[in-house]
């Protein structure tokens, strides 16, 4: 691996992390400090207000391969000298707020300290420092100057920049060796999460200790440029609520009842009158999702302890989070939304939309700027809704429980939110949204005909071979919907449109294969790199055969807006 000691210039730097030169140069020597960065306010998750500096697009991806390389650089450190990276758990990968708290979980003793101003505490100077004099870089002062000035924001490193969590945890390491020294000589566990400083232990003599090792203490984090902020220091026992950067860890890691008390009565406001605020500020749906995941992910985790891993067996918070997403998804605005079979399917309409663009101007446009904005919404899988809803992340017999969502199926495991809803909040379903499936409804195996079933559709089946889609009756506003059959097959996956020269194209002299059983890793590549061919040649391939399916998703949309 390159080193960043063999750095001796602004180029090689510049070389080192991947980015032009002229770039680098730029951003250093051209463009003013005050158009780099755009500084806004934030709440706090436990009260008070933030503020973040964000830097310009330009910088931002300079620091983001910056950090990248700094990330990979300190593994490679830690890897060589056998370095154990379990003290810091803020901006770590894998790390979080729940490693953090789990080391603290059922001990007698909790001590919480934090450090003053720990942003600011990293000024110009200080950064410049670490990398001149630091044993894993000790680089010249040119190189050391150009990183700090490529770093730091007024003075100081900013809130906000993708570079900051790594360089504060790299200058942060000495101090977190020293404290971990003293903390071994007192017998407690420590933890840094960014300026939060954990200590516990289930001595009870710690109790008698505690003074002086706080003045130890403050002795190694004032020699190391940190102060204590003392109105924030306190020792919480096990027989009172026990809190760990936000958690409950008293016995089984937990969110504070009253964040989730407070959390809870969002939604509901945000479903009464569709507004809420945090902190008295008026706040966005994101924001509220942010809250909901936190709580989310506490719930994962104490659920993997319990051996619970799926839909089926939900707490009441993941309940909750799980009737938010449904709201989000499916009834906050009036976008159609498309939920398709596999995530390359949304890619290939993507990419036949941008191509017909003219010709379909109800579901994409293309601005000014050469840029084009989709007019209808694609559900991408991810691992909450496997989690929450059981849906997969790729595969297509769980359509049929999303649907389930919608009608009433008498399962505690899937209610009817639609109908929930409707009758609690008076929230009505104002788009449509539309299941599509590969044209296999002949095949009892296949996914499509295995939907109509669950939805009791095989009356309607000729009149769907006929036209292509079929509102769902008594579910007014969902769809189901095919592509065509083509090439006189009976049955069609979304990947025959495509005519067979796109389709026997090589690619570094591999030919794609969807079918895994003959998968040969030497000799095909697969539907993701299939995917990316045609989003990236859209403008040269035919995607006449897509034409019916676009046709009828057009068709679906005027007709719901009349």
């Amino acid at each position: 691996m390159e080193r960043f000691d063999e750095i001796t210039s602004r180029n090689e730097l510049a070389d080192f992390i991947g980015v032009k030169r002229k770039v680098l140069t730029h951003i250093l020597y051209v463009e003013k400090e005050e158009t780099r960065y755009k500084s806004f306010i934030i709440p706090k998750r436990n009260g008070g207000m933030r503020t973040i500096c964000a830097p310009n697009n330009e910088l931002k991806y300079v620091q983001r391969k910056l950090a990248q390389a700094l990330i990979e650089y300190m593994n490679y450190i830690r890897k060589k000298e056998n370095i154990k990276s379990n003290i810091s758990h803020a901006f770590e990968n894998k790390k979080g707020i729940i490693t953090n708290a789990k080391i603290h979980r059922n001990k007698k003793l909790v001590l919480n300290l934090d450090l003053k101003d720990f942003f600011d505490s990293f000024h110009f100077g200080r950064v410049c420092g670490y990398f001149q004099k630091n044993k894993f870089f000790l680089l010249n002062k040119e190189v050391a100057i150009v990183i700090a000035q490529l770093v730091c924001y007024q003075g100081k490193l900013p809130q906000g920049a993708p570079t900051s969590p790594i360089i504060t945890n790299l200058i942060c390491q000495i101090l977190d060796y020293k404290i971990l020294k003293l903390s071994k000589n007192y017998k407690v566990d420590y933890t840094r999460y960014a300026d939060d400083l954990t200590f516990s232990t289930n001595r009870n003599s710690f109790v008698n200790e505690q003074q002086q090792f706080i003045r130890d203490l403050e002795t190694i984090i004032n020699q190391a440029g940190f102060q204590i902020n003392h109105s924030k220091t306190r020792l919480q026992y096990n027989n009172s609520r026990q809190v760990v950067t936000g958690l409950v860890v008293n016995e089984k890691i937990n969110v504070n009842r009253s964040f989730y008390k407070d959390t809870k009565s969002m939604a509901h406001q945000l479903y009464k009158t569709g507004a809420f605020q945090v902190n008295g500020i008026e706040a966005t749906l994101n924001q509220l999702e942010g809250r909901l995941s936190f709580v989310n992910q506490i719930e994962k985790y104490n659920n993997k302890l319990l051996e619970k891993h799926n839909f089926r067996c939900l707490s009441g918070k993941e309940k909750e989070y799980r009737k938010f997403l449904f709201y989000k998804w499916f009834l906050s605005d009036d976008i159609p939304l498309i939920i398709t079979e596999g995530k390359t399917d949304i890619i290939y309409l993507k990419a036949a939309l941008k191509n017909l663009a003219e010709k379909y101007p109800n579901l994409i446009t293309r601005n000014s700027d050469d840029k084009y904005e989709f007019k209808i919404k694609f559900l991408r899988r991810s691992k909450n809704i496997n989690y929450l809803f059981g849906v997969s992340t790729d595969g297509a017999d769980a359509l049929s429980n999303l649907l389930n969502y919608f009608t009433d199926n008498n399962s505690n495991n899937s209610p009817n939110y639609r109908k929930y809803f409707e009758e609690k909040y008076n929230i009505k379903l104002n788009k449509p949204i539309l299941f599509l499936f590969d044209n296999e409804l002949s095949n009892r195996e296949k996914p499509l005909c295995k939907f109509f079933n669950h939805a009791n559709l095989k009356k309607y089946a000729e009149d769907f071979k006929e036209q292509l889609f079929l509102e769902i009756p008594q579910n007014e506003g969902l769809y189901v919907l095919t592509n065509p059959l083509v090439k006189g097959s009976s049955e069609c996956e979304i990947e025959d449109l495509f005519d067979d020269k796109i389709l026997n194209q090589e690619i570094n002299g591999k030919k794609f294969c969807r079918d895994l059983k003959n998968f040969d890793k030497s000799k095909h590549y697969s539907k993701d790199h299939f995917a990316k061919f045609i989003i990236h040649k859209y403008k040269d391939i035919d995607f006449s055969n897509f034409c019916p399916i676009l046709d009828n998703i057009n068709s679906i949309i005027i007709k719901s807006d009349n």
